[in-house]
Order: structure tokens, then C-alpha cells, then sequence
């Protein structure tokens, strides 16, 4: 359960609100949700959503999920160790069988291969079992009234009192404390502009229907971009040497490339030697774990920006497929989440752009990483290590 970017393109689509709109926030909190009122009733709502809205009220439990998102310092390994479980993959197996005729139409139109989507339904709710006891209503209310994202929530809730005015869910539904909802967890915003029947009962329910929440999240995956029979992650195995600072998800090259590098698939067999392009993902550094990532990976960072979930969701994908499960090899010891932060702050000292210092190896810490690696003349592979540290 996450907060999503959200495609504004679609928001737009909608009519729901502008910008000048979405970015009203805070004060009275009666006063905000009239004028909130005003804008779903000039967007075409109709009574039943509007009064829903009335009932809405500020959720503060929300407020500190918000402010208290947990700080992801867990490793590639430790983190997809337990979310790739037994229980997963055989759910997911069983799933992948029980609506295959589903999964089925899923391939057939919109390109979304089953393990794909099952591997998200299975990170997400499990299969359905866990899809979270927040009122959505109250949760978009409060989430669009504070002033810190409003102009993500603001359309959001519009989008909700769409799907209540027109029946599609009720206005007691919950979800998510940040809004998603169903067994995909999906934005209201898309649940009202790609919801599919899946079952054919005339109406979409993404919370009780399997058919439903598949098709739609096949339907979103296709309007982000997925590349229909293409592949999205392959575990490869790399040289004991090469020029680790063209690694990277920001450093794309054909496979013919890697494969000149001396990458070679997981089983020692050559690679393809096509133009196809990838980035060499090296989430340890060059002595862990290894994947190409092609295109379609970028699809995932659409639904999270989290690279240790993505991986985990695209690696379980893989398993779904007939993958085995990857190959930990002996990666260096990284750094714990305190001397992290006392990096950050080292490479911001210097003049990196890391972000906030968080104790978190994003995507800014890892770049700036790979540059003082190549500046110190280690293997520059956006692996943080205390060897690197003391260095520095």
C-alpha cells in the first residue's frame, strides 16, 4: 500500500480539477469542504456523491501514517527474502490457474503477461486477503484538506465522489490509509477511467471481483506503457571486472554491449546479441546479485519509485514465470541506516545533490556513490560500502 505518481494526463482527462483549485488546502475544515462541493458540482456530480462528501471528516490516524512513513533501509536480499514467500508463490501459482481464462484475456488485450500482474496482487493485498480498513472518503478528505500533497489528493477524492455518485462503490468503502482501494490497490482517479467488468455483471467492483481487479490493472499497466512481448527483468552474472560505472538504471545499453562487457545470462549462456537496450542492475554492488532491466522495468517504477520494491515485485514476477530465485553470490558489507545518513551528509558536504538524508540508498545517494567511487578508483557500482566511507 503506497502513494502512486499519479499520470496527470489522466487527471486532465477527467476534468476534475485545476491547478489553482487542487492547491487549496487547510483552514476550516467545513468551509475547505464547500468548496470542494462547489468544484464536484460544477465537475458533474451529482447528489448522492455530493452528499457523501458532506459526511467526510478528518482522519488524524491518517495525518500520522503520513508523516510516519517507514524509512526503507532494508537490503535488496533481507527485503525480497520476506515478501517472495512460500505463501506467495504458491497463491500465486494457484491464481495464476484459477483465472487463467482472466489472465488470458489480460495477455490478449492489453499485453500484460498473468505473472506480471499476479506478482503485484500478491505485494499488494495477497491475493485480496489484506486491502486495508481506512475510510477512503475520510482518508482523501484528510490527505487533500493538508497542505503538504493536496494537489495529488484534491482530484483523487473528486474522483471518488465520481465512482460514489455513480454507484460503482459505496461511500462507506475503505481502503488504503492513502486512498488506494481493491484488491490492486488502485487510485480512484483510475479506477473511474480504466475500470473493466471482468465478470460481466454490468458493473466494477475492484475490491470483491478477481476478474475486475485484474483487468484493470492490466488496462493501467498498458496505459503506462508496457511494451507487449518484451521482456522486463532477467537475472544475468557479470565478469570479476568491467566499467561498473556503466551500470545503472540511468545508463541504458544494447545487449549486444553487456554482452561484449563479458554479462552473460545466469547460466553462463551467451546473451542476445541484439540492440535490445537494458540497464545492469547491481542493487549490492558487483559482488551480489545481478539483473538486466529492460523497459518494461520502467512500468514498475511508474506503480512504485522504490528500486528494493520494484526489483522484488519484477524478480517475483520472474518466479511466477519459471524463474528460479536469484543467486545472492557474496555481496560487500554495506553501511547501517545511522552511518548511511553520516554518508549522505559527507556527500553532501561535497556537493551531491542526495536528497533529503534519510538513511535511505535512493537513486541521488547511489549516483553520488558511483562518483566518488570513480574518483577514489574503486569498482563504481552505487554500492556504498565502509571501506568507501573511510575513504571518504
Amino acid at each position: 500500500m503506497h502513494t502512486r505518481t499519479i499520470a496527470l494526463g489522466a487527471l486532465l482527462a477527467l476534468g476534475l480539477a485545476t491547478a489553482a483549485q487542487a492547491q487549496q488546502c487547510g483552514g476550516d475544515f467545513a468551509a475547505w469542504r464547500s468548496a470542494v462541493r462547489a468544484e464536484a458540482a460544477n465537475d458533474g456530480i451529482g447528489e448522492r456523491g455530493l452528499s457523501a462528501l458532506e459526511a467526510a471528516r478528518i482522519d488524524e490516524t491518517v495525518l500520522q501514517r503520513d508523516r510516519a512513513q517507514g524509512v526503507f533501509n532494508q537490503t535488496f536480499i533481507e527485503f525480497s527474502g520476506r515478501m517472495i514467500n512460500d505463501y506467495r508463490l504458491k497463491n500465486g501459482a494457484a491464481n495464476l490457474s484459477k483465472y487463467a481464462d482472466t489472465f488470458a484475456r489480460a495477455q490478449s488485450e492489453f499485453g500484460i503477461p498473468g505473472p506480471v500482474i499476479a506478482s503485484f496482487w500478491a505485494l499488494e493485498t495477497d491475493f485480496g486477503a489484506v486491502q486495508g480498513d481506512f475510510s477512503t472518503l475520510n482518508a482523501l478528505a484528510t490527505l487533500a484538506h493538508d497542505c503538504r500533497r493536496p494537489e495529488i489528493f484534491r482530484p483523487q477524492l473528486v474522483a471518488l465522489l465520481h465512482l460514489i455518485d455513480q454507484g460503482w462503490i459505496g461511500a462507506d468503502v475503505t481502503g488504503a490509509w492513502a486512498g488506494e482501494i481493491g484488491q490492486m490497490q488502485m487510485l480512484p482517479s483510475d479506477y473511474y477511467t480504466k475500470g473493466v467488468d471482468g465478470d460481466g455483471d454490468g458493473r466494477v467492483d475492484l475490491k470483491g471481483s478477481a476478474p475486475d481487479a485484474i483487468l484493470t490493472a492490466a488496462r493501467n499497466l498498458q496505459s503506462l506503457g508496457w511494451k507487449p512481448g518484451q521482456p522486463w527483468l532477467e537475472e544475468v552474472r557479470v565478469p570479476d571486472q568491467m566499467p561498473w560505472e556503466k551500470t545503472g538504471l540511468v545508463n541504458p545499453l544494447p545487449r549486444s554491449e553487456w554482452a561484449a562487457m563479458g554479462v552473460t545470462r545466469r547460466d553462463g549462456s551467451p546473451l542476445e546479441n541484439d540492440a535490445m537496450q537494458a540497464g545492469l542492475i547491481l542493487p549490492m554492488g558487483h559482488r551480489g546479485p545481478a539483473f538486466l532491466a529492460f523497459e518494461n522495468y520502467d512500468i514498475y517504477l511508474e506503480w512504485n519509485q522504490s528500486l528494493i520494491y520494484t526489483l522484488t515485485a519484477a524478480h517475483l514476477a520472474a518466479r511466477l514465470d519459471g524463474a528460479p530465485r536469484f543467486d545472492p553470490r557474496s555481496p560487500e558489507q554495506g553501511l547501517a541506516p545511522e552511518m548511511m545518513k553520516q554518508l549522505q551528509q559527507k556527500l553532501a558536504g561535497r556537493g551531491h545533490d542526495v536528497g533529503k538524508i534519510d538513511g535511505i540508498l535512493g537513486a541521488g545517494t547511489r549516483g553520488a556513490v558511483r562518483q566518488e567511487q570513480l574518483r577514489l578508483g574503486l569498482p563504481a557500482d552505487g554500492w556504498p560500502t565502509p571501506t568507501l566511507f573511510s575513504n571518504l
